[in-house]
């Protein structure tokens, strides 16, 4: 009896006294570590999708240039024969005008020469005309045209900010990229020490199995054991190695490059304090400012469709000189001003647009209302979840700690025949499933403070792109 205690002791030595077998990739030498920092200003360069995004902000510069009429001298050359039923006035007319639109004031000037030879008596006549029109009704003083300016001008700056949530976005989802390739690792890990351990339990079990203290039945369940381990294993494998290939093709690396994570830490130290963050995004976000831009668009697309229900109105001025040849010689002179009127009766198109606009604006304000009252759950919970996780977080290491310190003891338990193999293997399972657990609340942690950050518009900053 003594003889097979000291067997048992004994076995229970071997079976207990390992070595770790833990995998560390970054003990090999051709492997390069690949930070989040690194990371991000790698992707940021070598992905063609930020440049695709950033591109767009190149056209936005020819917006106003594109939308608004033309402020430009516009020169006119004219000639033409006149063929009339009398031959004796037939004659050749040249023309030529110089014009201007100033398209805030809506002021245009424009003056124009004309000469005509007869083709017959081969007499010459020619006029200068000088001229001016102001409108004072429609487009007063330019009303319309600068409104149209101040709408491009905010559809533009929505623009440059939608551009800048675009580029945001795919941030975040390259940073969840990392997270998912650092959690894909990290899992690796634990399955492959758990892979480990239940291998130097088998061997074990077999030398127990040699000294007649263990039993067929209980190599065959560390056996399926281990076949589980393996599996499992080969999975997270596979899993890993997707994220790694969408790793180096963010970076654009070469497939043969061999790359390892490192502990994302770049976001651990935000600080979030909800009541003043919450104040500060929804009086100085961009969201805050692109509903705020919306709103004004709108309201000054109403006032625009409103002015144009009012009539063409035009104050008219000139001076006209006529002569003979082409010095314009002995001159008639005259000075002359005016109004022009154009008012359609109906305006059918026009009201149209006026109540559709006034609509427009109504569902915009109702909109933008909504939106803050959506982003202001959606933040409150995100907070929540957060906080809560960390909580978590807390309660998964202690199980780690308590998970251990069982496991401890049971193989103790087992190797002086207190408990069962199944209950060793159960409480190595929970071990194992705590440690995983634990890597996905981490994870899941960092997740959530890069989504609280990016609802913020907190990611990154207009200046972050450049100019």
């Amino acid at each position: 009896m003594n003889r097979k205690v000291l067997w048992i002791i004994g076995c229970g030595v071997i079976l207990f006294s390992q070595i770790n077998l833990s995998f560390v990739w970054s003990d090999a030498t051709d492997i390069n570590k690949l930070s989040l920092e690194k990371f991000i200003g790698l992707a940021s360069k070598q992905d063609t999708r930020f440049e695709q995004i950033l591109i767009d902000r190149l056209g936005l510069q020819y917006r106003k240039a594109l939308g608004l009429p033309a402020g430009e001298w516009v020169l006119v050359l004219k000639s033409k024969y006149n063929f009339l039923f009398d031959p004796d006035d037939e004659a050749i007319e040249n023309t030529v005008s110089l014009s201007r639109l100033f398209p805030y004031t809506g002021t245009e000037i424009s003056g124009a020469y004309s000469s005509t030879l007869s083709a017959n008596s081969r007499d010459i006549s020619s006029e200068f005309e000088l001229a001016i029109s102001q409108p004072i009704a429609e487009n007063a003083l330019g009303k319309n045209t600068r409104l149209l300016g101040k709408i491009i001008g905010l559809e533009t700056e929505v623009a440059n900010f939608q551009i800048i949530e675009a580029y945001e976005d795919y941030l975040a989802t390259l940073i969840q990229l990392y997270y998912n390739w650092y959690s894909a690792y990290e899992n690796l890990n634990t399955a492959r020490n758990s892979y480990n351990e239940n291998l130097k339990l088998l061997d074990n079990i077999k030398e127990r199995q040699k000294f007649k203290i263990a039993l067929p039945v209980d190599v065959n369940k560390v056996s399926l054991q281990v076949a589980i381990k393996k599996e499992a294993l080969i999975s997270l494998e596979n899993k890993y190695d997707e994220y790694l290939n969408l790793i180096k093709q963010s970076i654009r690396q070469e497939d043969q490059a061999k790359l390892q994570p490192e502990n994302p830490l770049a976001y651990e130290n935000v600080q979030i304090n909800f009541n003043s963050d919450y104040l500060k995004f929804n009086t100085q976000s961009r969201t805050a400012k692109i509903l705020k831009m919306l709103e004004d668009k709108t309201s000054f697309e109403v006032n625009k469709y409103a002015n144009e229900l009012l009539p063409s109105i035009n104050i008219i001025a000139g001076y006209l000189q006529q002569g003979s040849e082409y010095n314009i010689k002995d001159p008639e002179q005259t000075v002359y001003a005016g109004l022009s009127f154009d008012w359609p009766m109906s305006r059918v198109v026009e009201k149209a647009r006026f109540e559709t606009a006034k609509i427009e604006l109504k569902k915009t304000k109702l909109s933008s209302e909504n939106i803050h009252l959506k982003l202001h759950t959606d933040l409150k919970n995100l907070n929540e979840q957060i906080i809560k996780e960390k909580e978590l977080i807390a309660i998964a290491e202690d199980k780690i700690i308590f998970a251990q310190s069982i496991v401890e003891d049971d193989q103790k338990n087992y190797s002086l025949g207190r408990i069962t193999l199944n209950d060793l293997i159960d409480e190595v399972n929970k071990l194992e499933d705590n440690k995983f657990n634990k890597i996905f609340h981490e994870i899941q942690l960092k997740r959530l403070i890069i989504e609280w950050l990016r609802l913020n518009d907190q990611l990154i900053k207009q200046n972050d792109l450049g100019s």
